[in-house]
């Protein structure tokens, strides 16, 4: 299986907002960033194949990769863009369900990237 190319969305503006939320995490919190950094290469290792607990399917397209430290549970919103490419679109903290209006906006960067790719895909 060919390994997965992984990229960062990225805004209109030239924004990566899940880069920039990698870069402010390892700040705060160097294992946790770690940790999703390890989340990323298996991504990259895996691609569709990732499963939980370290992937998970939420709807329409978009799934989570999880990472956690302690009591903190990290998770970054990607989608596959072809068959072997995946977009890290939107990433948070979180303590329940994923809130709707987080879901609703990797939804909105996976459209973004379907109508105009060259512009919204970030390889860094």
């Amino acid at each position: 299986m060919p390994n997965t190319r992984v990229i960062f969305y990225q805004d209109a503006d030239g924004r990566a907002p899940v880069r920039e939320w990698l870069r402010d995490l390892r700040k705060k919190d160097v294992r946790g960033h770690e940790k999703c950094v390890a989340r990323i290469e298996r991504l990259a290792e895996l691609g569709h194949e990732l499963r939980r607990p370290e992937a998970d399917y939420l709807r329409d397209g978009i799934h989570e990769l999880r990472a956690r430290r302690g009591r903190v549970n990290y998770r970054i919103l990607y989608f596959f863009h072809g068959r072997h490419m995946a977009v890290l679109a939107h990433a948070l903290t979180k303590e329940g369900a994923i809130p709707e209006a987080d879901l609703e906006r990797a939804l909105q960067s996976k459209r973004r990237v379907s109508e105009a790719p060259g512009t919204h895909l970030h390889e860094d």
